[in-house]
């Protein structure tokens, strides 16, 4: 089980928990001061809280398009079961108001084609503040075919007006196929540049990020959760390469694209 807390993170409010569970199994916990998505990535589940069940149906893996979820309130007993056997992410943030539990079919999630060329990647938007209403909590996922970038160009997620602080942004990674990929952090003092492979988890603090490289044979899909003490996803990007976008006027977008057409 993969786990990021706002402790272990040693920031304030984002947080992940991955689950893989065997046919029949059961994970079940309380959601504190935390408001959770149950997503599925590969199979489906029942999902209980607050005296209602939610059924999600879930997908094969995270190459077939969008899931539906389930959003869980704060202050909850949770738990999740399934039949099956799958593979949960548990995306949450630190908050304030306790929203009702829901669910949230698989064909409502707005389905983004974003870039141009080797710049191409498919953006599920499950949790925005244009989708989904919660308090803090973000969520999209996206898929970058093998060859391409993606998180490009690099950019990083400004302070609000409050100044109190960045976003905090978690990546959590699967590659196709058990290949690999290349993420990279910088600015602020870092500058890292790591392999990633199915179920590593990168933390970005502070600082830009990008490009996230998929290599040509290896697509690569991302679950990018964030939240900060305001609820919007503002972004710069790192002047040095934001003429990259002036580039793709009519250059078509990769037609892989979506992903779940093609596996």
């Amino acid at each position: 089980m993969t786990t990021v807390t706002p402790e272990s993170a040693g920031w304030r409010y984002s947080g992940l928990t991955v689950v893989e569970l065997a046919p029949g199994g059961v994970h079940e916990w309380d959601t504190g001061q935390d408001e959770v998505l149950v997503l599925p990535l590969s199979g489906g589940c029942v999902v209980s809280c607050v005296d209602v069940d939610f059924r999600l149906a879930g997908r094969p893996d995270v190459f077939h398009g969008p899931a539906d979820f389930a959003y869980l309130p704060t202050e909850t007993h949770a738990r999740i079961e399934s039949a099956g056997g799958g593979r949960f992410a548990l995306p949450s943030a630190r908050a304030q108001r306790r929203l009702p539990a829901r669910h949230h079919p698989a064909d409502g999630v707005p389905v983004e084609l974003r870039g141009t060329g080797h710049a191409s990647r498919e953006v599920h938007n499950l949790c925005t503040p244009e989708t989904f209403d919660a308090d803090r909590l973000m969520v999209v996922e996206v898929l970058t075919p093998g060859g391409n970038w993606s998180s490009y160009p690099p950019h990083k997620h400004d302070e609000h007006t409050d100044r109190e602080r960045p976003l905090e942004e978690i990546y959590y990674f699967e590659i196709a196929g058990g290949g690999m990929g290349y993420q990279r952090v910088y600015g602020g003092g870092m500058d890292v540049l790591t392999e990633v492979r199915t179920g590593d988890v990168v933390l970005i603090p502070h600082g830009y990020h990008g490009p996230s490289m998929a290599p040509p044979g290896y697509h690569m899909y991302y679950l990018n959760v964030m939240a900060g003490p305001v609820r919007e996803w503002l972004f710069t990007d790192d002047p040095a390469h934001a003429w990259i976008r002036d580039t793709w006027a009519g250059e078509p977008v990769d037609p892989r694209l979506p992903l779940r057409r093609s596996g």
